[in-house]
């Protein structure tokens, strides 16, 4: 069975960093396409970022901030948090997906974690 288990969510204040990690376990996803999305309450799912073998894509709310990174010899993925604002507040979700494409739409991952909550604190 697929598993993605989040971590290192928490509360910071406004400019802080936090990093949170994606481990999976049932499958190498070496070949996936690992993304992070976030959802805040009363709004939908966007799109954070995502990783595809060693090239990745950021939302341009995120981008020059945050960074994710990979590790296929663990089957982990991070999401290194900088210059935290208090708009970066959500639920923040690990997301796999099996295509050749590096999407930015829910739909287009097919494995997803519980989420793991980011606040930050203005």
């Amino acid at each position: 069975q697929v598993q993605l288990v989040e971590s290192g969510g928490g509360l910071v204040q406004a400019g802080d960093s936090l990093r949170l990690s994606c481990a999976a376990s049932g499958r190498t996803f070496s070949s996936a396409v690992m993304g992070w999305f976030r959802q805040a309450p009363g709004k939908e799912r966007e799109f954070v970022g995502a990783v595809r073998r060693v090239v990745t894509y950021y939302a341009d709310s995120v981008k020059g901030r945050f960074t994710i990174s990979r590790d296929n010899a663990k089957n982990t993925v991070d999401l290194q948090m900088n210059s935290l604002k208090a708009e970066d507040t959500a639920v923040y979700f690990c997301a796999a997906s099996l295509s050749v494409r590096l999407g930015v739409s829910a739909v287009e991952y097919e494995y997803w974690g519980q989420g793991t909550q980011v606040t930050v604190s203005s």
